[in-house]
């Protein structure tokens, strides 16, 4: 394969989870297909896929290439600035490499690393999460690999260390940290009446493997310095309900994203939890 083509804007790349944020997942809406172009696509690829289960890898409208930035992390009503995001992402082949750093001012910092083939599809392989305390201490330092179908590592639960080892089948369609801002990036394409649900490996601190469903909740007016932008308001929560499952209340915050209709869409904002600790940060 040739020279990838270099994405229109690392934001769009970026989170919030960011799992951070989670981190860094809208975007434009596409106009409708004419019937004419329906039958061509038909013919040249066949019947039109089945609606997509939460393991299956999502289609990409745009390519992927090297990318990489600064962003600086607000509090959550944007007026102080707590720390910086780091990413940089590199492309050879059909294999793309993905590093966030999220660094705070009291110098603890949340790190996610993935690695995913990107074609037609983003099917995730590997990656690393790792949430450091203010001394630069790993506190939780997970390794995921999707196609050996485990999940090993450590994590504190207070002072005790606990071991991971977990061995369980794992989907192309799983996705976290920077490939949660993919889906976002991605969300048009592969939204089923405005819904769209993934599998995550996320940390409570213990990791755990559930849905998260991306939603478009309207649209809004933000006011920028030199204009008013419109954007579409996604919200990102767990499908499984927290007051049937406790635990995931450390992971039930809101996440909200705010996009563009460019093309490719454009992070506008980020607003939502950093990790499973809580604490809100905001992203513009």
């Amino acid at each position: 394969m040739g020279t990838a083509t270099p994405t229109v804007s690392w934001h769009s790349a970026c989170s919030l989870r960011l799992a951070l944020m989670l981190p860094s997942p809208v975007f434009r809406i596409l106009s409708r297909l004419t019937l004419g172009i329906v039958v061509l696509a038909m013919v040249l690829h066949g019947p039109v896929a089945a609606a997509r289960e939460p393991g299956d890898p999502i289609r990409l409208a745009w390519m992927e290439g090297d990318v990489a930035g600064l962003i600086d992390i607000l509090s959550p009503d944007g007026r102080k600035t707590i720390g910086y995001v780091e990413y940089h992402q590199l492309r050879h082949g059909d294999i793309v490499n993905m590093v966030r750093v999220a660094h705070f001012a009291d110098g603890s910092s949340d790190e996610d690393q993935a690695e995913a083939r990107v074609g037609d599809t983003l099917e995730a392989q590997r990656g690393r999460s790792i949430i450091r305390d203010t001394h630069g201490k790993s506190i939780v330092d997970i390794k995921i690999d999707v196609a050996g179908g485990s999940i090993t590592g450590f994590y504190l639960d207070g002072t005790d260390r606990k071991t991971v080892d977990d061995h369980q089948e794992l989907h192309g369609g799983t996705y976290w940290g920077p490939l949660i801002n993919l889906v976002v990036k991605n969300f048009a394409q592969n939204a089923t009446d405005d819904h769209v649900v993934f599998t995550t490996v996320v940390a409570t601190p213990k990791p755990r493997v559930i849905n998260m469903e991306l939603a478009r909740k309207g649209t809004q007016t933000v006011t920028r310095v030199g204009g008013r932008l419109n954007v579409t308001v996604l919200s990102l929560l767990p499908t499984v309900n927290f007051l049937v499952d406790p635990i995931v209340q450390r992971i039930a915050p809101e996440t909200t994203f705010l996009i563009d209709s460019g093309k490719p869409p454009v992070l506008v904002r980020f607003l939502g939890p950093r990790n499973y600790q809580g604490q809100k940060i905001r992203l513009d």
